[in-house]
């Protein structure tokens, strides 16, 4: 007989996800205007009122190369003010079940994190990476692999004396965008390198788009078999075929419970042009047409696992207000598809029906549920 029960075909599905928003970070770094202070105060605290509890609020790099996040110090000052605290106690959030994390790619950057930290208003968890494939290595941390994995495991140790955490990002996993093919075995080593060398959790990430839904299935079935703890793995996809949310649900049928997504599908290579003027960002991009890049989008995703009666803890429809709100806020049509037709509404959208059916099926004597013909079985 055919099994129907999908957790029982998939027995590692979880039946509750954690959905982290990088919107203010990752979806802001590859836009080419400015987005105002307080713009990001608003979506960082919205998105937190409608259910986030793990957050990515800056990049703590030098802003000479990344303008976009020369506010990084006043948006931390915001969130550990009082200001804010009062409005998330209002409504019955407790700040201290938020992980805000700060982007430091490098080292200066991890200690500007732990100065803010020693100021009160530091980050709970940074976050650094490192990319199977060197070349792509080379282009994002400016380092050889090598020289980069020591300095990683200085940071940790110092976020570690800080009270801060540790995220290792590790990249190219499905394939690089400068070097092409990649060897999937080679991200689990590196996922339990990070692990070795003292990292709290590790971001297993897609940032070209490069992954097939197989290919998802069988890494993480790879990485869970060697590390089970699935506290340990995030899943980072970026959407450039709009295939991504096979991806997702290739990560939730090997068993991942973590993800990230922003607004709309907004991020990116940081940027390299801002306002009125070229600026340095990570130097030229690697896609060719700006309309294929970005992450999965949050309203999409969630709207995705809602409807598959996975638990995430998101109000849905605000955040279904708030991409319409980045639309605006961006100047231009994003890539949320649910944002627009919204979800799947078990009523119905009775106001397109026709007029006419019931008066209909009394003139031809049929009752209001019958879809069959008198005496058929």
């Amino acid at each position: 007989m055919t099994e129907y029960d999908m957790w029982k075909i998939f027995p590692r599905m979880p039946k509750k996800v954690i959905i982290g928003d990088i919107t203010v970070r990752d979806g802001f770094q590859h836009a080419e205007k400015f987005i105002s202070t307080e713009a990001k105060k608003f979506y960082l605290e919205e998105l937190i009122f409608a259910g986030c509890r793990h957050i990515e609020v800056t990049n703590l790099g030098n802003p000479y190369s990344m303008p976009q996040f020369s506010d990084a110090e006043e948006l931390f000052t915001y969130l550990r003010g009082d200001l804010f605290r009062k409005k998330c106690a209002k409504r019955g959030i407790d700040v201290d079940d938020i992980c805000f994390t700060a982007i430091t790619i490098r080292e200066p950057s991890v200690d500007r994190a732990i100065e803010l930290k020693q100021k009160g208003i530091g980050p709970d968890r940074v976050l650094m990476m490192v990319s199977t494939e060197e070349e792509h290595h080379f282009a994002n941390s400016g380092t050889t692999l090598p020289n980069y994995w020591k300095e990683a495991e200085r940071c940790i140790k110092k976020c570690t004396d800080a009270g801060i955490k540790m995220c290792g990002t590790v990249s190219t996993i499905w394939g690089s965008p400068i070097g092409g093919a990649t060897d999937m075995k080679d991200a689990v080593k590196f996922t339990k390198r990070w692990l070795d060398i003292g990292a709290n959790d590790v971001e297993h990430a897609d940032h070209d788009g490069s992954a097939s839904a197989a290919d998802v299935y069988r890494y993480f079935s790879m990485v869970l078999d060697e590390l089970p703890d699935v506290n340990l793995h995030i899943a980072h996809f970026h959407e450039t075929k709009r295939v991504a949310s096979a991806s997702v649900l290739a990560s939730l049928q090997a068993g991942i419970r973590n993800f990230e997504a922003t607004l709309g599908g907004l991020g990116g290579q940081p940027a390299n042009f801002m306002d009125d003027r070229p600026i340095k960002g990570t130097g030229e991009y690697y896609y060719d047409d700006p309309r294929y890049v970005g992450l999965i989008c949050l309203e999409d995703t969630l709207v995705q696992v809602d409807e598959m009666g996975i638990e995430h803890g998101w109000d849905v429809d605000r955040v279904l207000w708030l991409g319409k709100q980045m639309e605006r806020t961006m100047g231009k049509r994003l890539r949320s598809e649910a944002m627009i037709n919204g979800r799947t509404l078990k009523e119905g959208h009775m106001h397109y029906a026709r007029p006419g059916l019931k008066k209909l099926k009394e003139k031809l004597g049929e009752k209001p549920d019958q879809l069959l013909p008198e005496g058929w079985e």
